[in-house]
């Protein structure tokens, strides 16, 4: 007997020596070194492999080439992953002849890792014995051949497309519940968590509500075998029911109660921290064989990496939804005689923050300030930028400046913090960079009276607001604007005087209302209009202004639901972009509702709005039954206006009626102005580019005239609506 052999080993007198017993039942003897990268055999193993029968030491490349190429790859990895846990490596391998064409046999390969603690090499140590292929589909739960191979990497190509596709924890857990693995699934699921020093469950599945509870907030030294996995990041593997109960006595009765047979705790790593642990608990025993560890071990890791990107976007999102409505205010309490709905959408791509924002603030007079913005950009500059300029504007407000005054200050404000941005850390400064980040913003700022209703505003470079009045028509409102804010810091902002009368609604939003969906600016509006004139105004909302939360969840769904994706607007390529939505009602009863009517004012410094008030008159009669009476109307509203721009040194103030029941109605215009002169019928020539205003308005108008006043005089016209075509009568002037 020779002692001194590595391969042979010395036993009691009456037992043969190992050496004989492998010998006689063909079983052979290998060692591999991976520190020198050589592979010693004995004369059986040599023979498996297909090589001479007696004892040599080759190369790692000489013994890989005996073996199918993708056995190799499998043997590998099996290796690797019996080196970390410290378990047996098993495999089934297939020996190739000289020519790498035919395969000789069929081994069993089992071998025991040994680690020199010095360094990170080690050797295998194990056995080769020759076994019969089975027949496809014959073993269920064999080691990697054949049919469970492929059906394995079928599993894991599924597995790890469905775990990358899951976006919040909960969808996470759900993909891992569903999960069915090749050969051996699992019948009940946990996935926990460690905070601070405590095991939490995070979720679990094939479990009663409850069942949870003595595992929660576990301390993470307790002899559980999750809180041994979270601690030391090694997984363990409980093949029976007495496996367990030897291995964790103190946990067994509360595992004992579910009845299950085999049990395997892996570790939720991600960049080499454990972050918690999974089992899967199997209701039959599993030996849990090198294969189906490496399953399980693959299953675990994209279940850790899946769990930590669903932690990171949960945290990504709660913070800027925090961050949104922390800086969107909440609307303050009920105002007397008016209803107020807001509404905020951020943009469709990831980041849940952008520059948008609404506010409504009380003034020290006792009027309200409604203010709508955008900051340019969606990203988290603009939407610091957002919440540093809605304070700004709260702060001039609240001072009690007047709208052109709030605007004015605002824009030196935002031109002074955008001129340059600083990135980097404080101190010595080499590590600072300044980039030039200019930003504008528009903004819209509405000064309301809710006594009397009169809404001064002031407009920087903002969509102008939209009138619904009380009878459905819908006009938008031109007023006076100037550039974005942050442009121009010595910008000037004038402001236009209205009135919103009982029953009629205000509308001001960003673009993102009126763009999204691939429309411009004419195509999105008749999108918003058809919406509000479908509106039944706010009496069926009740005295709390319930039916204008309808109409501005109906404004965003109009936007956000099907029409806009299926019938795209003429930018179908546009970028999507954040909306926020203010809606203004003044209340009444339906027996306070006034006639249709509009008040707009002319400066001699804007005679280019002129235009506006021609096609903002037809609006007002956009549902008028003689078209022939509309352009007249625009003809005569377009001389007067003209005639005071020319004739006089002030502005002209046009105010426009509609009356009546539809079919008979009347139409009132009238221009005001600031002079004493009185005009005069005169009667121009052929070639005269003059005069012709009054000798119009007697051809055209039902009736018309010239009224003096204090300070000043108006001419007034009326129209008393006919059917298209038909002679109708002529009512006198009332």
């Amino acid at each position: 007997m020779r002692t001194d052999d590595p391969l042979s080993q010395v036993a009691d007198d009456p037992l043969p020596p190992v050496r004989d017993v492998l010998a006689a039942i063909a079983t052979g003897l290998w060692r591999w070194d991976n520190a020198s990268g050589t592979v010693t055999l004995d004369a059986e193993a040599a023979r498996l492999l297909g090589l001479p029968a007696r004892a040599q030491t080759l190369t790692e490349a000489a013994v890989r080439s005996r073996f199918h190429p993708v056995d190799w790859n499998e043997i590998y990895g099996t290796v690797q992953l019996a080196v970390a846990e410290g378990t047996l490596a098993e495999a089934r391998l297939r020996i190739m002849d000289d020519t790498g064409r035919r395969v000789l046999r069929t081994v069993r390969s089992r071998s025991k890792p040994v680690l020199h603690d010095a360094t990170e090499a080690y050797e295998l140590i194990g056995t080769l014995q020759e076994v019969t292929e089975p027949a496809p589909g014959t073993a269920a739960r064999t080691p990697v051949t054949g049919d469970w191979r492929r059906s394995r990497e079928a599993f894991l190509l599924d597995a790890g497309r469905a775990l990358a596709e899951a976006r919040s924890t909960e969808e996470v857990l759900r993909v891992a519940a569903g999960l069915s693995m090749p050969g051996f699934s699992p019948d009940g699921l946990a996935v926990f968590g460690a905070a601070g020093d405590r095991l939490t469950i995070i979720g679990h599945h094939g479990h009663q509500p409850g069942d949870d509870g003595p595992f929660s907030a576990m301390p993470l030294d307790t002899d559980y075998p999750a809180a041994e996995v979270v601690r030391t990041g090694r997984a363990v593997y409980l093949s029976s029911p007495e496996d367990y109960r030897r291995r964790y006595p103190a946990a067994w009765p509360l595992a004992r109660r579910f009845e299950r047979q085999s049990w395997a705790f892996l570790p939720l790593t991600v960049a080499g921290r454990t972050m918690g642990a999974w089992m899967a608990a199997f209701a039959y025993p599993v030996s849990f064989t090198p294969d189906e560890r490496s399953v399980l071990t693959t299953v675990a890791r994209m279940l850790a990496q899946a769990l930590s990107r669903a932690g990171v976007a949960e945290s990504e999102r709660e913070l800027t939804e925090g961050l949104q409505r922390s800086m969107l205010p909440m609307l303050g309490p009920q105002i007397p005689g008016m209803s107020v709905a807001a509404r905020y959408v951020p943009t469709g791509g990831g980041l849940q923050v952008g520059g948008d924002w609404y506010d409504m603030i009380p003034l020290p007079s006792g009027r309200i300030a409604f203010v709508i913005g955008d900051v340019q950009g969606h990203d988290v500059r603009a939407a610091g930028l957002m919440g540093q300029l809605r304070i700004a504007l709260r702060a001039y407000a609240s001072e009690g400046h007047r709208p052109d005054a709030v605007l004015s200050r605002a824009t030196r404000f935002l031109s002074g913090i955008t001129e340059s941005i600083t990135y980097g850390s404080s101190g010595s400064g080499a590590d600072e960079t300044t980039v030039y980040d200019p930003r504008f913003a528009t903004c819209l700022y509405v000064e309301a009276d809710p006594a009397t209703g009169v809404l001064e505003i002031g407009r920087a470079g903002h969509p102008e607001p939209a009138i619904r009045m009380s009878d459905g028509t819908v006009l938008q409102r031109a007023t006076a604007g100037g550039l974005p804010l942050g442009v121009d810091p010595d910008a000037d902002y004038p402001t236009t005087r209205l009135v919103l009368e009982p029953g009629e609604t205000m509308l001001i939003c960003t673009d993102g209302l009126i763009e999204t969906g691939g429309h411009d600016l004419d195509s999105g509006w008749s999108r918003i209009r058809t919406i509000l004139e479908e509106y039944e105004g706010e009496g069926d909302g009740g005295e709390h202004g319930n039916g204008l939360e309808q109409l501005a969840d109906s404004l965003v769904q109009a936007v956000h639901g099907p029409s806009s994706h299926y019938t795209t607007g003429p930018l179908a390529d546009r970028r999507e972009d954040d909306i926020a939505v203010l809606l203004l009602s003044r209340t009444s009863r339906p027996e306070q509702r006034t006639a249709r009517r509009t008040v707009l004012t002319i400066a001699q410094a804007e005679p280019e709005r002129i235009a506006g008030a021609r096609r903002h008159l037809r609006e007002l009669l956009h549902d008028w039954a003689d078209d022939d009476q509309v352009d007249s109307a625009v003809l005569m509203v377009s001389e007067m206006l003209t005639n005071v721009l020319v004739h006089t040194d002030g502005d002209a103030l046009l105010v426009a009626e509609v009356s009546g029941e539809p079919g008979a109605r009347r139409l009132r215009a009238e221009v005001a102005d600031g002079s004493d002169d009185l005009p005069h019928k005169r009667h121009p020539g052929e070639l005269a580019s003059s005069g012709r205003g009054l000798v119009l308005m007697e051809l055209l108008a039902d009736a018309w005239g010239v009224d003096p006043r204090g300070d000043g005089k108006s001419i007034w016209f009326e129209l008393y609506e006919v059917a298209s075509g038909g002679e109708g009568g002529r009512p006198g002037p009332e």
